[in-house]
């Protein structure tokens, strides 16, 4: 039988998908841009009726219609392997869970998960000649969940950007159960950056100006690592490589501007890899089709030894706050869960192995809280119930736009004296105060 009779045979209808779910079934909901659409309508329609269900999903970039019925957490969880709004506000109400996760790991907590997985969900490309669905900028993990799921059903976009990589980056329909058409709406697209700040200017300033010819460079999520990748963008920099967990619109600016030939990386020379991309369709065009970008698991993206082996990586990621030990938290605001830890990790430990690689994690001095307060970032000690997304032994450049501060190989009193001269001047007494309380200030440090 050949393929095109075999994609007919699976061919369903929305309706008919949505029907495999049943009572108490764990769910794979898609991951970010490949979240699916047409199969979630008609499941919002039969939820109302159902008790149980628990659904796994990520960075969602809009809000299902299953969470638009009513009571939805009487009927089903939501469990997110990354927070962003749509999830935060859903926390708020009992619905939606953060799964903790090291990014770099996720494919192999569902192959070695004891709960069965009963059905996978996804967005896909159209099938080739050759009987494959590409993932679209969403390989992440996918591959692990179309192993394990008991029923697998691919929605078909024809809108979905063809994303190149190796055998992750596809689903081929010997392993699918099922196959939706959707309505061909494009995937969902980010709006474009806001402009940098002074202080994000400020910042990247610092950062740039660290960075060698042949680097090669990961950027996280937010407008901070943005700023600096639009302003590598704009900078003499040249030969720069691309390895990744996500792809953002700043590697875009870069390559247009000449910066990317990744003619120096030690692995996947000449590609960008990439584990999962998300941004405004002008990222999304150019990854279609393109073959100098290699999508792939994240087990291989944020595998701490590839990302190692990569010579000068600089890994530049966000944080909410640290603290005077050099422990960074990029996740939360005490107990509210703001996003999850990701694979920043991953890049901080791997470009401290990289042969002259830097971890950067910028941030802004100071923020501005709902009573119009202003509120340092750099704090005594993290906010009871804010989590350590890495370590004190784990940091490397803490980035403000007052400076740089070195962790590696700094005493307790050191950290603290070097995180109070990149903190706001006008928190500085109160930390110094702070420090000399936990007895991590040296008398003679000021003068």
């Amino acid at each position: 039988m050949g393929y095109a009779e075999e994609y007919k045979q699976k061919l369903v209808t929305a309706a008919q998908a949505a029907a495999v779910i049943q009572d108490g079934d764990w769910v794979d909901y898609g991951w970010c841009a490949t979240t699916n659409v047409a199969v979630d309508r008609e499941l919002a329609k039969r939820m109302p009726e159902m008790h149980d269900v628990k659904i796994y999903g990520g960075i969602l970039m809009h809000a299902p219609e299953i969470f638009k019925i009513e009571n939805p957490q009487e009927h089903f969880t939501w469990n997110s392997w990354h927070m962003n709004g749509v999830e935060r506000k859903a926390a708020t109400t009992g619905l939606s869970f953060y799964g903790p996760v090291k990014y770099s790991e996720l494919p192999r907590y569902y192959l070695d998960r004891e709960d069965p997985l009963d059905v996978a969900i996804m967005q896909v490309g159209p099938m080739d000649r050759h009987g494959y669905f590409n993932l679209g900028p969403s390989a992440s993990h996918t591959y692990a969940v179309v192993q394990m799921a008991k029923k697998v059903i691919v929605e078909v976009n024809e809108s979905m950007p063809i994303c190149l990589g190796d055998r992750t980056a596809y689903v081929h329909i010997s392993d699918v159960d099922m196959i939706v058409e959707g309505d061909n709406t494009p995937i969902d697209a980010m709006p474009p950056a806001k402009p940098g700040t002074d202080v994000d200017k400020a910042v990247a300033q610092l950062v740039v100006d660290r960075i060698p010819n042949g680097a090669c460079l990961q950027l996280g999520i937010g407008g901070m690592p943005n700023a600096i990748g639009k302003m590598i963008a704009e900078s003499d920099l040249k030969d720069l490589g691309i390895h990744t967990e996500m792809y953002v619109d700043a590697f875009v600016d870069m390559a247009e501007a000449g910066k990317i030939t990744g003619a120096h990386k030690n692995i996947n020379r000449g590609l960008q890899t990439y584990a999962f991309g998300a941004g405004t369709k002008k990222m999304y065009d150019y990854l279609d089709g393109n073959p100098e970008c290699m999508s792939a698991s994240v087990d291989y993206v944020n595998n701490v030894k590839q990302i190692g082996a990569l010579d000068n990586f600089i890994s530049i990621n966000n944080a909410v706050d640290c603290d005077l030990f050099g422990q960074i938290n990029a996740e939360s605001a005490g107990t509210k869960n703001i996003s999850g830890a990701g694979g920043q990790l991953d890049f901080v430990i791997g470009a401290y192995a990289s042969k002259g690689g830097k971890s950067f994690i910028c941030m802004s001095s100071t923020f501005t809280d709902k009573q119009g307060n202003l509120v340092s970032r750099i704090r005594p000690t993290l906010a009871n119930g804010s989590i350590v997304t890495d370590t004190r032994a784990n940091s490397m450049y803490i980035v403000t736009e007052y400076g740089i501060a070195m962790m590696k190989g700094r005493t307790s009193w050191q950290r603290a004296e070097d995180l109070i001269n990149i903190a706001h001047p006008q928190f500085r007494d109160q930390l110094i105060a702070e420090a000399e309380k936990m007895h991590i200030w040296r008398r003679s440090n000021k003068r």
